[in-house]
């Protein structure tokens, strides 16, 4: 590794190169749930599994807003919790999930509850929240730079999906709308500040280990949806069988 410390657009730069290699986009699963090559049950497992991620950003979001050191920075950041808690009941990106999840044949109580999530699923995102919790601030908010690449999946997945799976419709995936315009200016902040922030190399090199760090967490959240649900189809204990299916049995892609 150089000492030399980069130009902000080497280190843009660099960052991008991240997302180009390592976002979870590029996961096998991600490629045959955006190819229609999944079966209901498996698009059911890759939902629930989600909404943990989902349930828990704005937890990770209140303990980042908790240290950010000015009224500006919180002002900025804080409307992250509105756009997945929603200013009152019913509204926000958490509800657009659970209906996503409804509008695929799950309970709604089942999906809040967690119960049937997989343990790695559990362990990567609590990781993910304890890191923004505990490691530097710049850190923390380089780790949500994984938005900077999300409006390119979002797009991918909402017409794969609907070319691909006759059980999904535009209300179903509802949830993704809102966020083709959240995550560009979320991203747009949060580059902004990692740019300004990373003053020497040590910390450039710290904000590209923490986007490694979040890419990680996401693609192993699909390694193990893959290991449970695709092949060899090893459904942890506890975590969600579909109807009619035993453990093992989706490795062959049986519809529900």
């Amino acid at each position: 590794m150089s000492d030399r410390r980069m130009s902000p657009e080497e280190l843009e730069a660099a960052l991008r190169e991240i997302g180009a290699t390592r976002y979870h986009n590029l996961h096998p699963f991600h490629r045959k749930l955006h190819g229609g090559q999944l079966s209901r049950a498996q698009v059911q497992a890759w939902a629930l599994n989600r909404y943990y991620y989902q349930s828990r950003i704005p937890a990770k979001d209140a303990a980042l807003l908790s240290r950010l050191p000015t009224a500006e920075l919180r002002r900025a950041w804080r409307h992250r919790l509105e756009d997945h808690d929603g200013t009152e009941p019913g509204t926000g990106g958490i509800a657009r999930w659970l209906k996503l999840a409804e509008g695929l044949g799950l309970d709604r109580d089942y999906v809040e509850s967690t119960i049937g999530i997989l343990p790695a699923t559990r362990f990567a995102v609590d990781a993910y929240v304890a890191f923004v919790r505990e490691r530097s601030l710049l850190e923390a908010v380089a780790s949500s730079l994984t938005e900077m690449f999300s409006p390119g999946i979002i797009a991918e997945r909402i017409s794969g999906m609907l070319a691909g799976y006759d059980f999904v419709t535009r209300e179903t995936l509802a949830y993704f709308t809102p966020r083709l315009t959240q995550a560009p200016r979320d991203a747009d902040f949060a580059l902004a500040y990692v740019k300004d922030e990373a003053r020497t190399r040590e910390t450039q090199e710290a904000a590209l280990a923490a986007l490694r760090f979040k890419c990680d967490v996401l693609w192993c959240q699909l390694d193990a949806l893959y290991f449970a649900y695709v092949a060899p189809g090893m459904i942890s204990p506890g975590a969600f069988v579909p109807d009619g299916h035993a453990p093992g049995a989706l490795a062959h892609g049986t519809a529900a």
